[in-house]
């Protein structure tokens, strides 16, 4: 079982990477976007949309727009995920505060490229951990749980209407750059975390009903269950069979380590799939 101190270390590591990811998406935002009028993707490109309008910084602005998206987060996905995603939130509304605006060229592909590469990798690594950069990752993630459709593309509907929001409010080259960072950023998050691609996840256990159980606290997906017996001592077991997305991976691991630490565990890269995808099935 996984002991207290090494939870503890746990937990540590992930706000000290939640903390570094802020800063260097806060430096992206400042340094590249919004000097150059180009929108980021998510909740942030939505809080850069309102600043540009009225009178509030897009620090502000993203830590408002985060709130109810953190209360729906808190009933449907799960508490501990979306304190994390909020505490990423709250810390890059402080550091876009702290962080001067200050672009180091004027070239708006420049400042797209590079503003799309240092925003994606301040939102990918703290997927990796088990959080995210908020906004509408938790949105997208909610409207997959009732619906056969990926992840994907829900995030891909709701950025595009960012882009299309970008070329009505301003002009069709700031929407354009919008599409260039946005299709930069999501290309950078795919390469340290594929979160849109589902996976097959299957766990041969001793302890089928207290892990089944256990996954369906925190993630809601079917789950099948296979009789097995061991090669070696012959000794009863389960193979449950459950399909995921690589964005609910990190839970998965972190549940079946607690509960049953001795499971074996066999992860393959899941292409098509057909029928329901949800815990109902």
């Amino acid at each position: 079982m996984i002991t207290r101190n090494s939870t503890i270390l746990k937990e540590l590591q992930k706000v000290i990477i939640i903390v570094i990811s802020t800063l260097v998406m806060a430096v992206g935002l400042n340094t590249f976007l919004i000097p150059a009028d180009v929108f980021s993707n998510g909740a942030t490109g939505v809080a850069q949309l309102l600043a540009a309008l009225f009178p509030l910084s897009t620090g502000a602005f993203l830590l408002l727009v985060n709130i109810p998206i953190a209360l729906l987060g808190w009933y449907k996905v799960g508490k501990l995920f979306t304190f994390y995603s909020f505490l990423h939130v709250a810390l890059t509304t402080f550091f876009l505060e702290i962080v001067p605006v200050n672009a180091p060229s004027e070239d708006i592909l420049l400042n797209a490229v590079f503003g799309g590469v240092i925003t994606a990798m301040g939102a990918a690594f703290p997927l990796k951990w088990g959080a995210s950069a908020g906004g509408l990752d938790i949105v997208a993630l909610v409207l997959a749980r009732f619906s056969d459709r990926p992840v994907g593309t829900y995030f891909f509907m709701l950025n595009g209407i960012i882009v299309l929001a970008a070329g009505l409010l301003f002009n069709w080259e700031s929407a354009l750059y919008t599409l260039l960072a946005v299709y930069v950023s999501s290309r950078v998050i795919d390469t340290i975390h594929t979160r849109h691609v589902k996976v097959t996840a299957m766990i041969v256990t001793k302890q089928p009903d207290v892990l089944r159980e256990a996954i369906h606290q925190h993630i809601t997906r079917g789950i099948t269950r296979i009789p097995a017996k061991g090669g070696y001592d012959y000794s009863e077991k389960e193979v449950l069979m459950i399909v995921i997305t690589r964005y609910e991976l990190f839970a998965l691991r972190e549940v079946i380590e607690e509960v049953d630490p001795s499971a074996f565990t066999n992860i393959v890269t899941t292409t098509e799939i057909f029928g329901m995808f949800r815990k109902d099935n």
